[in-house]
């Protein structure tokens, strides 16, 4: 499997990405915004785009479809859901259901509410899984719950299917928000060191040559995964002693998503 990242550089700091079958030059496009962009990359890797998969429905994340069906004739898949609110789509997916890229590529399909309703995930089938998460999990961070998601239902995503992946599993989200999302770690959880050595490294980092974290270095860095950690929680009950004592995961995931809301 090949995976190509490709940054657009817009406002939004969007991610689009390109999936390729080494032995076919077959391509997946991931939320190909940047149509233009995609479809250049795809040229100069001798590729051919067959398939675009959209994470979810937003339209920074399936404004470029039409460019790239115009130029490839490629077909549109996403949540099975989203029928009626991405135009066009070919195919609609639920959990356990696989994509495949050329002869070598099988992409697993996670559903993943929380960020909207009708999220998928990929879960690549490789030695060391890669996991194209749109916008549920982001490097340091989790999506927002603002336009048709909910915060209980990303909850419930992030520990019955993200924390339970292969801490190898290499994490690639619909956005650069590393730096903002590190300095939320550090705001709840000053004393992580991990955090504040990430922020020092690549706080000039070239998103054209962006960090790609793991599963085990979310766990780390990222205080959505860091719900019992005894720092986070100390300031947590500082900041909102009417919590009590001792929050359940939860109520302490809530309460850090809402504070991120507004930070």
């Amino acid at each position: 499997m090949i995976v190509e990242q490709v940054w657009t550089g817009n406002a939004y700091r969007n991610f689009n990405y390109l999936i390729a079958c080494p032995e076919t030059g077959d391509a997946l496009a991931i939320d190909p915004l940047d149509y233009k962009k995609c479809l250049a990359v795809a040229a100069e890797r001798g590729w051919t785009i067959s398939q675009i998969l959209n994470t979810h429905e937003h339209g920074d994340h399936t404004g470029g479809n039409k460019g790239v069906v115009s130029a490839t004739g490629a077909k549109v898949i996403a949540h099975s859901n989203a029928q009626g609110r991405i135009p066009n789509m070919d195919r609609g997916v639920g959990a356990g259901d696989v994509i495949k890229v050329g002869n070598t590529v099988e992409l697993e399909c996670l559903d993943t509410p929380g960020h909207t309703m009708s999220h998928i995930c990929l879960l690549s089938r490789t030695d060391q899984p890669g996991l194209f998460s749109g916008d549920t999990l982001f490097n340091a961070g989790a999506g927002n719950c603002h336009n048709g998601g909910h915060p209980d239902e990303l909850f419930e995503t992030f520990e019955r299917q993200l924390e339970i992946l292969g801490d190898d599993t290499r994490i690639y989200p619909g956005h650069d928000y590393l730096l903002n999302n590190l300095a939320f770690t550090l705001d709840r959880e000053p004393d992580n060191t991990a955090a504040a050595k990430m922020i020092r490294d690549y706080k000039d980092q070239d998103p054209e040559n962006a960090l790609v974290t793991t599963l085990g270095q979310e766990k780390e860095i990222n205080t959505f995964f860091r719900l019992q950690n005894s720092s986070v929680l100390e300031k947590l009950l500082e900041d909102f002693p009417e919590m009590g004592d001792r929050p359940d995961a939860r109520a302490v995931f809530l309460k850090l998503r809402e504070l991120r809301n507004s930070w």
